[in-house]
């Protein structure tokens, strides 16, 4: 097993002390070698230096989901370092500007080339759990880390307001669930579905899911989150987003599932207010069907995922993340 594939089943597995421990020896082994010529995403960044009393600059060169679940370590990075720059992909500066201690940092779109910032230190914003070396008792768990208003309720008090999300970005299909599968879900009584899905298709925009006339920029789309009592959607920026607004969210997976979400566990780590639904072998269709299921239990008068007020007033830990895999 290559490293690579040895830190990720570790990753998994929790065991992020010892994820921790090969990426130390990443990091020596990488010293001096140029990276620029690869994918962004794929480049690591920092070289070990400490950010404690220094410049930092922090790169965004991950998903816009990326973005939303670390910048949680912001807050942490500003108690340490002297000043700090947060380079982020230009669609979500509106709603960073919302973030902990945003007004403490400053704000810059990420672009080609190198920012002109006055710096002593690069690091990538995934990085920051290795430079902290979170461990599942110690990741910043507290939710909402984005604040914002919420739009108007969509729909009466006496029924659910549901938003879902059924496709991500096109680089991964295997975590989309087809639409016509998804719309089962309209068979739940006293319930009223919203689409947070971008790009609606025609045939999309006719069927159960009401399309909001919100503008689904990052911004209007946690606005329109905040209105609803439950986001479903799948593993895409959306579940981040509503996680990082303390928003109940149900989170559809893969049978073979992103890292950050560990094995074999319903609740999520990194957010209070998500559930996770699992492929079991069953594919999309059992996840559906048990989705369908839950919510029925949900009219029955249970909250999707705890009290906001108490899940808003943070809490411990649960695990953690990391980047260079």
């Amino acid at each position: 097993m290559g490293s690579a594939d040895l830190w990720l089943a570790l990753a998994r597995a929790g065991r992020f002390a010892e994820a921790w421990a090969i990426s130390d020896d990443e990091l020596v082994r990488r010293r001096g070698v140029p990276c620029s010529h690869w994918p962004r995403h794929e480049q690591p960044v920092w070289d070990g230096t400490p950010l404690a009393g220094r410049r930092v600059l922090v790169r965004c060169y991950h998903g816009l989901g990326d973005t939303l679940q670390f910048v949680r370590y912001v807050p942490l990075l500003l108690e340490v370092a002297r000043e700090v720059t947060l380079w982020a992909q230009p669609s979500l500066l509106p709603l960073l500007a919302h973030a902990d201690a945003a007004d403490r940092c400053r704000l810059l779109p990420l672009h080609d080339g190198t920012p002109e910032v006055d710096r002593d230190v690069d690091v990538e914003l995934m990085e920051l759990p290795h430079v902290f070396r979170t461990t599942l008792e110690t990741i910043p768990r507290r939710v909402p880390y984005l604040h914002v208003e919420p739009l108007a309720r969509p729909c009466a008090r006496d029924v659910l307001a549901v938003g879902v999300v059924w496709r991500g970005g096109d680089w991964d299909a295997n975590r989309n669930v087809p639409y016509t599968l998804l719309t089962r879900l309209a068979a739940v009584r006293r319930v009223r579905f919203f689409a947070l899905q971008r790009d609606l298709a025609a045939h999309e925009r006719r069927g159960p899911f009401t399309p909001l006339d919100a503008r689904l920029d990052a911004l209007s789309t946690a606005r329109a989150m905040r209105a609803l009592d439950l986001v479903v959607t799948v593993d895409s920026m959306p579940a981040h987003l509503a996680g990082a607004l303390g928003v109940p969210v149900w989170t559809l997976l893969p049978e073979h599932a992103d890292w950050r979400w560990l094995e074999d566990r319903e609740s999520s780590p990194w957010y209070p207010t998500m559930r996770l639904f699992r492929q079991r072998g069953d594919g999309w269709e059992g996840v559906v069907d048990r989705v369908a299921a839950a919510l029925r239990r949900l009219r029955a008068g249970a909250p999707p995922r705890g009290d906001r007020a108490s899940v808003s007033a943070g809490g411990a830990a649960a695990p953690a993340g990391c980047p260079s895999a």
